[in-house]
């Protein structure tokens, strides 16, 4: 089975919890505290593997998670970091987070690497908070949570060359010929029902690779037959070879199946005819073929249609050394084109300082009298809060009020004794 796209969700794991200890040892009075910090929870990293041809493996696993660090250990031991989850695609994949639209990442070379969703750090033990006030602090952090993010996989074939034309104009033969690949072949329309891909080789030491698509047919950017869901993976290619049926035996005019694929590529992306096409009059070998491509040749002249023409019989191998080294000549004249122009890769992230006056955080009184605070940075600090000590209570207290917490409370109302949440803690404002 041929998958091109899937959704998959990755959870990173947890950082270690920092703990909260102190040295004793016989002969060693006022040791100090002693609490190691916390392991760095595993990352979500994938990486190309040029084995691969498909996202079939995604079929079944589509939830991946990392493992958590490991929490601190006394004698100011920090916990062992959890080891990164390595999820192996193939080369075309583009990446994008679901939540916005946002493209982050186009993976083509073999070992490239992307995180798409960082590990939690490890919280800090209590020997990071002694000092001359507090020698000796019962204060610890909770780890980090690792990031979670919804993304989907979309692939797009690394081919060269495309093979575009209506249902059994004779793609796959001609695949099959030129390549070691075994497309099947059939003497009925959408026989071809995934892309197939094949490596040519040419004596004099060149070689591309070349996709053959499924057949377009008229109305299938309007989702008629096989539609054009799959011409997705031409994008990447540098030429098009249109391969058009010379025989006349479904009574076709072969100009007009021309014209017709080529508006349904205008209707998928524009930018598709703006790729050198060669014209592969195939089926040559067939009774009418030479007088269909003598028309046809003439309706290319009158419309001003200025692209090569190379009649071919693929079964019977007649034109294949012609249209092959032309191919290669037209690969070697012409740049890559540009995958993404209006839209940049999401690799880097700039921090800049800049006033804000935002409180970057939100006060909601639910229907039980109840002050709900929302907002990433405060349930943050929330969640990598150790409140099993009092110090660490006592300092959650002054970061909230450091933050404009308690102000924003009285001016939304709040009095002695109404409840506050935040996440899934609930306590008690006191003036």
């Amino acid at each position: 089975m041929f998958i091109d796209q899937v959704k998959i969700t990755a959870k990173a794991g947890r950082g270690g919890d920092g703990l909260v200890a102190f040295r004793r040892e016989k002969f060693v009075p006022l040791g100090g505290p002693a609490g190691g910090d916390g392991g760095r929870g595993g990352s979500i990293i994938l990486k190309v593997d040029e084995g691969l041809r498909t996202l079939m493996d995604f079929r079944y696993k589509r939830i991946f998670k990392a493992a958590s660090g490991e929490n601190g250990m006394n004698k100011g031991m920090t916990g062992r970091g959890a080891k990164d989850t390595y999820i192996s695609v193939p080369p075309g994949t583009t990446v994008r987070r679901i939540d916005d639209d946002q493209l982050l990442g186009d993976l083509t070379e073999d070992g490239q690497e992307l995180v798409v969703a960082k590990g939690g750090r490890g919280g800090r033990g209590n020997v990071h908070f002694a000092s001359p006030r507090n020698p000796a602090p019962e204060i610890s952090e909770n780890g980090e949570p690792g990031a979670e993010v919804q993304i989907s996989l979309e692939l797009k074939l690394l081919a060269d060359v495309g093979l575009i034309g209506f249902p059994s104009v004779g793609k796959s033969t001609l695949l099959s010929v030129i390549t070691s690949a075994k497309p099947k072949i059939g003497a009925y329309h959408f026989t071809t029902l995934v892309p197939n891909l094949g490596m040519v080789s040419l004596p004099d030491g060149r070689s591309f690779a070349a996709a053959d698509m499924p057949g377009l047919i008229e109305g299938a950017a309007n989702g008629v037959g096989l539609g054009i869901e799959f011409l997705r993976h031409i994008e990447r290619t540098r030429v098009l070879l249109h391969l058009v049926d010379m025989s006349g035996v479904d009574e076709q005019d072969p100009f007009a199946d021309y014209e017709k694929i080529n508006a349904e590529l205008a209707k998928y992306d524009p930018s598709l005819l703006e790729r050198p096409q060669i014209i592969v009059a195939t089926k040559m070998d067939m009774p009418d073929s030479a007088a269909n491509l003598t028309t046809f040749k003439a309706k290319l002249a009158a419309a001003k249609v200025d692209a090569p023409i190379f009649p071919i019989a693929a079964i019977a191998h007649q034109g294949l050394n012609e249209l092959l080294t032309a191919t290669a000549d037209l690969l070697e004249a012409t740049p890559a084109f540009p995958m993404y122009t209006e839209e940049a890769v999401a690799a880097e992230k700039h921090y800049d300082y800049a006033a804000d006056s935002q409180p970057g955080f939100t006060i909601e009184r639910d229907p039980d009298g109840v002050f709900v605070i929302t907002g990433e940075k405060v349930e943050r600090l929330y969640q990598m809060a150790n409140l099993d000590h009092d110090d660490s209570v006592m300092r959650f207290a002054r970061q909230l009020r450091g933050m404009g917490i308690d102000e924003a409370l009285r001016a939304k109302g709040a009095t002695n004794g109404d409840l506050v949440q935040i996440d899934e803690f609930t306590f008690e404002f006191v003036e």
